[in-house]
């Protein structure tokens, strides 16, 4: 007998990353922040599949993108071809998983199916919460009768920033006075005085760390701070104010920083950071916490939020820092009046600088080697 992977509620969705009607790279963990829906149907050619995804049609008002949102899992490539799945927008994907590498990971395919034989589909649904949590499990019936029980369940979910039975504060610490006020427009002093170059973002790709450049998922220029003076006092006001308050909450010695950058988001252009973590590329797998410290109040926009822990978003007082681990999956709202200034340093300790160090080999030529250390 084939044996499959189980998963019941509580237990952490697994990640993963595969082709989409959306994307060439679905990055799955970059979905949550809402419910979502995983519906292994197997193949739409016949009426077994055909059952379960007539959900789309008896529910769509269900899958809005911002409560709720619907990802079919078809091992079927003849699907494709046909013209078979229409991906809606907002809240109706698919991923073409022809290798079953999900359908493995979520117990619907043999955990020893061979990519390109014939795969034994179990079907099923699965209904993650917003951190991509297992909420609930639905196997499916012959009649695909399964999928009602599907919509009262979610029909019947709580609010997204309640879905623990009340709302959650975000596991980030905010601190005011990291950075004095003149200090501040000091640094923004360079900024306006030497300009910015637009920067990008990593992606692994065939096992490299890329840099990629999309206005759609960011905009924002950055400022790289040269002067060793300036970085020493710069590494002297984050000892004192900031690595205490991490050892504090987090029982976690910082002991090195990467990254100089005065960033500017401007919304001339529509600055704007799209929802993503800050650790997921081997080329930044050692970071360890992340530092916003704001240099300046006067804009609207470019708040930082924390999409699995709802929807409220955060501004610090100038000079002042919201700091949270690499791992979170955050965004920085596009500013909509004058621009935002920030320091954006990371920060990790000498385990992680060794395994920075042994990962500098999958860098590509885009991002460059990652030698010189704080």
């Amino acid at each position: 007998m084939p044996e499959y992977r189980r998963l019941d509620a509580g237990d952490p969705a697994p990640w993963f990353t595969q082709r989409s009607t959306t994307s060439p790279a679905y990055h799955f963990d970059t979905a949550a922040g809402r419910y979502i829906v995983l519906c292994f149907y197997g193949s739409a050619s016949d009426a077994g599949g055909q059952q379960m995804l007539r959900i789309l049609q008896e529910e769509r008002a269900l899958f809005d993108d911002d409560r709720v949102c619907f990802f079919g899992v078809g091992v079927d490539p003849a699907d494709e071809a046909g013209g078979r799945l229409k991906e809606q927008l907002p809240g109706i994907r698919f991923f073409l998983d022809y290798d079953a590498k999900v359908s493995r990971l979520y117990g619907a395919a043999p955990v020893d199916a061979a990519p390109g034989g014939t795969v034994q589909i179990r079907r099923l649904w699965a209904v993650l919460d917003p951190t991509t949590r297992v909420r609930a499990v639905f196997p499916n019936r012959p009649d695909g009768s399964e999928r009602h029980e599907v919509a009262r369940f979610l029909k019947g979910l709580p609010a997204v920033d309640s879905h623990a039975g009340f709302s959650v504060q975000a596991p980030i610490i905010v601190l005011p006075d990291v950075f004095e006020r003149d200090f501040c427009e000091h640094l923004m002093g360079l900024y306006r005085t030497h300009g910015g170059e637009e920067s990008g973002f990593m992606r692994e790709v065939d096992g490299k760390t890329v840099a990629v450049v999309d206005p759609r998922h960011k905009r924002r220029a950055d400022y790289t701070i040269e002067d060793e003076a300036l970085k020493k006092l710069i590494q002297q006001k984050v000892v004192r104010r900031v690595v205490p308050e991490i050892e504090k909450v987090h029982q976690f010695k910082a002991t090195r920083m990467e990254r100089y950058i005065v960033a500017c988001y401007d919304s001339e252009n529509g600055g704007h950071f799209r929802a993503h973590r800050d650790n997921t590329t081997k080329g930044t797998a050692h970071r360890r916490f992340a530092v916003s410290i704001n240099l300046n109040s006067e804009f609207d926009g470019g708040e930082v939020s924390f999409p699995e822990y709802g929807p409220r978003s955060f501004k610090p007082p100038v000079g002042g820092a919201v700091i949270f681990s690499c791992s979170l999956l955050h965004a920085v709202s596009p500013v909509t009046r004058g621009k935002r200034f920030a320091f954006l340093p990371f920060l990790y300790d000498d385990a992680a600088a060794a395994l920075r160090e042994a990962n500098n080999k999958y860098l590509d030529e885009s991002v460059g080697a990652y030698s010189r250390q704080a």
